[in-house]
């Protein structure tokens, strides 16, 4: 880890207020913490914008298990992927629906494709990609 700096920032009263209720509502133990954290935010952002940046997500899927060749098709597209697919959650929701929880790690655009293609398969009912860094950048 650098060396820390301090700086000051201004802000409106009644901005600095609500920040500090979000922070409290979050849990942080003060602002600069708050604020490490929205800056790596941006960062990671930008990564995602780069296109080319190894990144980190999950890809979380709900689907009707009844529904003809559908889990064959999604374990088929994770096979096909089997390089960036790092790991998988499987859980029975209830009698019908499973919730599907892939890692997949890559370059940003080949793990948004497979995102895509996987909440695409027909009969899916809902999917998410939720991307991060994997944090060696990050400081």
């Amino acid at each position: 880890m650098g060396k820390t700096i301090r700086f000051g920032i201004s802000l409106d009263e009644k901005l600095l207020e609500s920040y500090d209720q979000h922070i409290e509502a979050k849990g942080y133990m003060n602002r600069s913490e708050a604020i490490r954290d929205l800056i790596r935010s941006a960062l990671v952002e930008e990564k995602w914008d780069a296109g080319d940046a190894e990144m980190v997500g999950t890809v979380t899927l709900v689907y009707n298990h009844h529904v003809r060749d559908l889990s064959d098709k999604l374990t088929e597209h994770q096979h096909a992927h089997h390089d960036r697919v790092i790991s998988a959650l499987h859980v029975h929701l209830d009698a019908h629906n499973c919730l599907e929880v892939l890692v997949v790690r890559g370059p940003v655009g080949e793990v948004k494709r497979i995102a895509n293609e996987l909440i695409g398969v027909k009969g899916v009912k809902h999917g998410q990609l939720v991307m991060t860094t994997t944090g060696e950048e990050l400081h």
